[in-house]
């Protein structure tokens, strides 16, 4: 992941500013969903920015066919493809 050197303060209520900069940069508009994800171990705190429910998590391409799988997981055809050569290849390194 690459750092940015932002530094904003925490306001009165606990709310951080997003800079218009990683707005701009991530698409995202006023009101977007944004979860927040955090690594206590690492002491860290997550944005990410939520996507359309039917998203594929790989390709990012949004429709009617993609699936869901357990976990939350959606793939659209394109996507599962490429996660099942990334899988075989990996395999086929192992042996």
């Amino acid at each position: 992941m690459k750092s940015k050197g932002i530094v904003q303060k925490v306001d009165g209520l606990g709310r951080v500013t997003l800079p218009i900069e990683i707005r701009r940069i991530f698409n995202i508009k006023e009101k977007a969903p944004v979860k927040i994800f955090m690594n206590e171990n690492e002491d860290k705190i997550i944005l990410k920015k939520k996507g359309h429910l039917l998203e594929c998590m790989v390709t990012g391409e949004i429709s009617l066919q993609n699936r869901l799988y357990s976990g939350g997981v959606v793939l659209s055809t394109r996507g599962a493809e490429i996660l099942f050569e990334q899988f075989m290849n990996e395999k086929i390194r192992e042996e």
